[in-house]
């Protein structure tokens, strides 16, 4: 199992990137929800949230994501999962929070489609994949 990290990636003056990588559980799903609030005070309202490196997530790490989206929803903003992990995706169809969240498989399908995302790479000058390449997000 790897380490938990999380690692904010911002683009333009309103949405991020937020890598989290290891065990989302009862001991680290307090530092998710504490990044997620940081970013929001910081008036990113556009979140995805790179779930690819998530080895573990149970209830409390659900709770997490849940309470975020709802504090994104409240400021107009969004928050949309990237994961290609079928025990991940398995998690949120047996929950029904599949339905509530928007998941994607890779970050380029993630913010592709979204005109914060692609006004936020536009004023960095920068397409979808350039800026996705040069953040090690491929």
């Amino acid at each position: 199992m790897e380490p938990f990290y999380l690692e904010s990636i911002t683009a333009g003056a309103d949405c991020a990137v937020l890598r989290i990588g290891g065990e989302v559980d009862v001991y680290t799903a307090p530092q998710l929800r504490e990044r997620v609030i940081d970013l929001l005070a910081h008036r990113v309202r556009h979140i995805v949230a790179d779930l690819r490196e998530v080895d573990f997530l149970d209830s409390t790490g659900l709770g997490a994501l849940v309470g975020s989206l709802r504090r994104l929803r409240e400021q107009d903003g969004s928050l949309t999962l990237v994961t290609d992990t079928d025990r991940i995706l398995r998690i949120f169809r047996l929950t029904g929070l599949a339905h509530a969240f928007a998941l994607r498989a890779s970050i380029p399908q993630a913010i592709t489609g979204d005109l914060h995302w692609q006004a936020a790479l536009a004023w960095e000058g920068l397409s979808t994949e350039e800026w996705c390449r040069q953040h090690g997000l491929l």
